[in-house]
């Protein structure tokens, strides 16, 4: 005697050895032996042989037409023997044969849809309304899987779909992985035997690599676009004394945010006493744009200005940041510091905060000023004030102020700064605010770290940001602060509210405040000190922000993930036009510096990238490489050592190239897409389309 049974959703058949009130020992056609609940054995039979049974079962079964058997089916709930014998024999009276009631009970297993289980071999069928709209979404279910087959053929066969290309970054990056497009681009990069990235590049989904990056990084940080809505810059209501001073600025000349300026009162050469008042005037949203206002929703969503070559996406609109920009030729509201120093030995004497206007009377241009403010014109200065040059006399006092200010810091931080690598200057041949396309001639211009210019900008900036981080925190005010507890390797500088030491710059606490138009935390510090200008002692009262407040760390949070994404996005999309000046000058050979592994750092370029043959070379081993190809997708590039240039590396110079290794740009690696080919085939898909 045989048996057929249920294991699992399957059905099996084999001989019965013993037979018990609740179990049957079954022997399989394989040899093995189960023990089979007495609940699951559905048919007994003597004949045929159980793998004839179903194999019998399987093709009649196929010939089941569901729609007819459903009609014959009662009404009530039965069971397969007596479908089998309704839908196959020609006499009421006659049960259906052994193979057509095992045809009944594969077929109505698997069609939930017309027959709903109601036991161990126990069916009722589906009501009319029901059965109708299941067949509707299976019918429906079809479609799409023929439509996810006709545009994986497209692909393959190298052209995109609409739908799968206005999809692109979504199926890439964040997939609903449920969807036809999706779907598509894995059914195509299995049969082609192709990673997902070359399909779509090879089958025109991808326009060019530069798109590519710059539409990944809209479609992550900037998914619903990135205009601005129209908006009202407001207007600053307070009366604000005249300041009697004359303010510049120093920035690049693509700089239309001008959040800084600076003046100098007091120089002995122009008839002052040997004090001298430092005065640092930054740019005063702050004093019209107030939390929660449309302005200020538009600044927190994006958080920073977002900057590349050739092109930026400002935080504030345009209208905006022109209506508080400290622009030459007007008297522009500003919170301005004042730090008083001896001229002689340049110690602080005192340092007060206003609120006020500022005339503006230069926007000086550093990369038109560097030649002539150079490191000789300043050591000159020294010996005799420099005549006939415009603000000649008030850089020189800055820049001596600057390298003082600097050893200072490098006595708290307990060695100095390190300014060796120059930093780079990327120029397209691009009309302005005209947005690349990507194939536009770059220059590439190299600019020394810690140049004249720079370094007076940077000084008075840290001197404003580490002045008003301690007197937000005299006031009991909390504010946005930077921090990092010492110079040990893997401690990372962090954001909190919190003045803490900074050891990195050298400075007992700093807070961002100094760039409002392009750093939302600058414009949170700003509503802050202004709150203490206006305040006083009752500051913490009347401030926007208090200790401890939800609202200033959820900001914090989204900050910190923004301009992160922003730095990132911003080196690699100068990676990007670094390997486009290699390909622009048909450069195939360069020297470099070995630094990490089998990295290397190009000497008088951005980049850095593996090198066959590096390794084991001592970290600032001189080298000659050669170039292979260039994928501008993953933005990778191999090389070849062909040579070392240089003689064995002393200690000193060791150490500094370890030292510089943390700023290092990361060499490119593959992209990380969301498209996994290794996911099981859809059976769902698979059932609809064959159903």
């Amino acid at each position: 005697m045989f048996v057929l049974f249920e294991e699992a959703g399957k059905f099996l058949a084999g001989r019965i050895l013993s037979e018990a009130d609740t179990s049957l020992q079954v022997e399989l056609d394989s040899g093995k032996r189960v023990k089979v609940k007495a609940a699951n054995a559905l048919l007994k039979f003597e004949k045929p042989a159980p793998a004839e049974l179903v194999a019998a079962g399987q093709k009649l079964s196929a010939e089941i037409e569901l729609d007819l058997a459903w009609e014959f089916a009662s009404d009530e709930e039965f069971g397969f023997a007596d479908l089998a014998r309704d839908y196959f024999s020609a006499d009421p009276a006659k049960p259906a044969s052994t193979e057509q009631q095992a045809a009944a009970l594969f077929r109505l297993f698997e069609a939930p849809h017309y027959f709903r289980r109601a036991g161990k071999g126990r069916f009722r069928k589906a009501p009319a309304e029901i059965l109708q709209q299941a067949l509707v979404a299976i019918e429906k279910k079809k479609q799409v899987v023929a439509q996810i087959s006709a545009w994986a053929e497209e692909l393959t066969q190298g052209q995109c779909p609409a739908p799968v290309r206005e999809q692109l970054y979504k199926i890439l990056f964040k997939p609903d992985k449920n969807s036809p497009e999706y779907k598509a681009v894995v059914e195509a990069s299995r049969s082609a035997h192709k990673a997902p990235l070359d399909l779509l590049q090879q089958s025109g989904a991808i326009a060019s690599p530069y798109q590519f990056h710059w539409k990944r990084f809209l479609f992550e940080n900037f998914p619903k676009g990135t205009g601005f809505p129209a908006v009202q810059a407001p207007a600053i209501s307070d009366e604000l004394p005249l300041a009697d001073v004359r303010a510049f600025s120093i920035d690049d000349s693509s700089t239309t945010e001008i959040d800084d300026a600076l003046s100098v009162q007091g120089l002995v050469s122009q008839g002052g006493n040997g004090t001298v008042t430092l005065g640092i005037h930054i740019a005063a949203p702050g004093l019209a744009v107030l939390p929660g206002s449309p302005v200020d929703a538009l600044g927190r969503a994006r958080l920073s200005t977002v900057y590349m070559p050739g092109y930026k996406l400002t935080m504030l609109p345009d209208e905006v940041v022109q209506r508080y920009t400290l622009q030459e030729g007007r008297n522009c509201p500003a919170l301005s510091l004042y730090v008083t120093f001896d001229e002689a030995t340049l110690a602080i004497r005192e340092t007060v905060t206003r609120l006020e206007q500022v005339p503006i009377v230069s926007n000086l241009r550093h990369d038109k000023l560097d030649d002539t403010f150079n490191e000789a014109f300043f050591e000159a200065a020294q010996a005799a004030p420099p005549a006939g040059i415009p603000w000649g006399v008030e850089l020189a006092f800055l820049h001596r102020l600057a390298m003082h200010l600097k050893a200072q810091r490098e006595v708290v931080r307990g060695k100095p700064e390190n300014f060796n690598r120059p930093d780079y200057n990327f120029s397209l041949d691009i009309a302005p605010g005209r947005e690349p396309e990507g194939n536009e001639a770059v220059s590439i211009s190299i600019r020394k770290r810690g140049a004249p210019l720079d370094l007076i900008v940077a000084e008075a900036m840290i001197l404003a940001n580490s002045t008003w981080g301690e007197w937000l925190s005299t006031h009991g005010v909390p504010g946005i602060y930077r921090s990092q507890a010492s110079l040990l390797p893997g401690v990372k500088v962090r954001m909190g509210t919190k003045a803490l030491p900074h050891a990195g710059i050298g400075v007992k606490s700093y807070a961002w405040a100094t760039s409002p138009l392009r750093r939302y935390t600058d414009l949170v510090n700003q509503w802050q000190i202004i709150a203490c200008v206006k305040h006083g002692r009752t500051a913490a009262l009347a401030a926007p922000f208090k200790p401890k407040d939800a609202e200033l760390f959820s900001i914090i949070s989204g900050f910190d993930g923004a301009y992160s994404a922003y730095n990132g996005f911003q080196a690699g999309i100068e990676r990007y036009w670094t390997l486009k000046y290699l390909q622009q000058n048909k450069v195939t050979e360069l020297t470099a510096t070995a630094f990490k592994d089998n990295l290397v750092r190009a000497d008088d370029l951005p980049l850095v990238l593996p090198a066959a043959g590096a390794q084991g070379l001592p970290r600032g081993a001189k080298v000659r490489i050669r170039l292979g190809d260039i994928d501008e997708i993953t933005l990778d590039i191999h090389s070849t050592v062909l040579e070392r240039l240089d003689a064995v590396l002393d200690d000193a110079g060791a150490e500094q190239v370890a030292e510089e290794d943390n700023e290092s740009e990361i060499a490119a690696g593959p992209i990380s897409i969301a498209v996994d080919l290794n996911e099981p085939a859809d059976d769902a898909a698979a059932a609809a389309a064959a159903a």
